[in-house]
């Protein structure tokens, strides 16, 4: 048996990423319309993941939510309950996780589909204490690795007014916040490459 267990994952065809303009690292510029494009319902499907996960025909549409209070930004170690193993023992600033059949719930498709997805990922992952705010920010694609070639992501900036938070699985342990300015200097090299495009992003437009 697959050690995904027949779980199914939104994915787009890499020729719709292409189309939209294949790019490296984070993408602003467009941004929207791009999104617009991948959320259209006629434009995704659920894939088994465990075919997806070695199929770079196919993008896999993950939410990575960035959580920030202040200057601050959360970041963690990924446990080995994690469900990628490529990225275990790395830290990260990113929080979600697949789109899955589950979010369609309640006759959702596209847009609406997708967010709840994403709430549904941040509160299966953490305890929030306080209100928080989604917005996306960018898109964030990344061809030098396996993990990178069949994931696709959405980034989020999650604002919380309190660091009031909880990690709510193995999978995030050591949960912390630190200075966006020590994340992207001498940290950088500890985190996991998507969490180190969005830190450089961050830190850019705030000197911006």
């Amino acid at each position: 048996m697959s050690k995904y267990a027949g779980e199914e994952v939104l994915v787009v065809p890499r020729s719709l990423l292409d189309d939209i303009g294949s790019f490296q690292g984070i993408l602003t510029e467009g941004m929207d319309a791009a999104i617009d494009r991948l959320l259209d319902p006629a434009n995704h499907f659920f894939m088994d993941r465990a075919e997806a996960e070695d199929d770079p025909t196919h993008k896999q549409l993950i939410p990575y939510c960035v959580i920030r209070c202040g200057t601050k930004i959360l970041n963690y170690t990924r446990g080995k309950s994690g469900g990628e193993a490529r990225l275990h023992a790395l830290r990260s600033v990113g929080v979600g996780g697949h789109i899955n059949p589950v979010d369609t719930g309640g006759g959702r498709t596209g847009p609406e589909a997708y967010l709840a997805a994403v709430e549904r990922e941040l509160h299966e992952e953490l305890v929030f204490k306080v209100a928080h705010t989604n917005k996306i920010i960018a898109l964030l694609n990344d061809e030098s690795n396996p993990v990178g070639q069949v994931h696709l992501g959405v980034v989020h900036l999650i604002e919380l007014e309190s660091d009031d938070i909880q990690s709510n699985e193995d999978a995030l342990a050591d949960l912390t916040f630190t200075e966006l300015s020590e994340l992207a200097g001498p940290m950088l090299e500890r985190l996991e490459t998507w969490s180190q495009f969005c830190v450089k992003h961050l830190a850019a437009s705030a000197e911006g």
